[in-house]
């Protein structure tokens, strides 16, 4: 299923921006959402150095990337993209004097009822944590199984927000169901195998189950769309509006962050890519969001200029039509 010039280009956009003294390793998965074939992928940022395939093998947590299955358990329930909670400092109390205070990056609040697409675009934790609560904490996991994922997940408030590890092939799979609208696929590598007098040996069944309602699928990868959309400039700003310069197309595009790892999940009708930076070395662990941004300086730029070079691939083979 490897794409060459996929692969190259992948590459390329990675490994222009790593070097000696870097700690963060870099895992990356392009899938045809079609067929799940894997067209290119990298495991980490020196084989020679690590065998270990980060990108097949690693589970991390997935951070706000969960957030689109949420939100399509949400329409799928009866939620609507103008469906509001209040987005406001929140202790969440349980059973046995339990609680639970998520917070929102840099403690930002509207103080008052927002929609689900002002949530997505500022990726608003409070909102989705309510959202998860309300819906019951068992149905995200009916939805994350019904995706392909495989890991095992925990009936807690904070599954909303991406503190169960997964797989980066387990969520590619996931978001491959949103870029084909609808449909499940098995991620491969392998399309067929023949001997030297042409027999076949083997040959992948490329089968497609639907398993979304393709009405919420649409409107969940338009809203992912908000991420980035200037006209959700407000008391807060979308997520990834600092890429909006250098998008050309249509993107559904959802970004994650944890205390060790920076995540983007990009999909589109032909193409889906995920890419995951992260401090594997134990010693680094302790450090919070800001510090990694902080002490890794071309974290972030190397995340976005990733996008960019993929995109260059070929741009139709990127446009997804909403």
């Amino acid at each position: 299923t490897l794409d060459i010039e996929a692969q190259e280009d992948l590459e390329k956009a990675v490994y222009s921006y790593i070097n000696d003294e870097t700690k963060v390793e870099t895992a990356a998965i392009m899938m045809n959402p079609n067929t799940g074939g894997v067209i290119a992928m990298i495991g980490g940022n020196d084989y020679n150095k690590s065998e270990y395939n980060r990108a097949t093998k690693a589970k991390r947590q997935v951070g706000s990337t969960m957030k689109p299955l949420l939100y399509y358990t949400a329409l799928e329930s009866g939620f609507t993209a103008s469906s509001s909670f209040t987005s406001e400092k929140t202790t969440f109390t349980f059973a046995g004097d339990k609680t639970y205070s998520p917070n929102n990056y840099n403690n930002t609040y509207a103080n008052c009822p927002i929609s689900m697409a002002a949530a997505i675009s500022y990726s608003d934790n409070i909102y989705a944590v309510k959202t998860h609560l309300f819906l019951g904490e068992n149905m995200l996991i009916n939805t994350a199984k019904r995706l392909g994922i495989t890991s095992n997940l925990t009936e807690i408030p904070s599954l909303a927000l991406g503190t169960e590890e997964i797989s980066l092939l387990e969520m590619t799979t996931s978001y491959s169901s949103f870029a084909n609208l609808g449909y499940k696929v098995e991620p491969h590598f392998i399309k067929k195998i023949v001997d030297s007098k042409g027999n076949t040996l083997y040959e992948n069944k490329e089968e497609k189950e639907l398993i979304l309602n393709q009405s919420l699928t649409f409107i969940l990868n338009e809203m992912l769309t908000y991420t980035y959309n200037k006209n959700f400039i407000d008391y807060n700003y979308p997520t990834l509006i600092s890429l909006l310069p250098n998008i050309t197309h249509k993107y559904s595009i959802k970004s994650g962050t944890t205390d060790t790892d920076l995540l983007k999940c990009k999909s589109a009708k032909r193409r889906v890519t995920e890419v995951n930076n992260s401090y594997f070395d134990c010693v680094e662990v302790n450090y919070n969001a800001d510090e990694i941004r902080e002490k890794s300086k071309t974290l972030e730029e190397q995340i976005q200029r990733t996008d960019f070079e993929i995109s260059k691939l070929n741009s139709i083979e990127f446009e997804i039509s909403l």
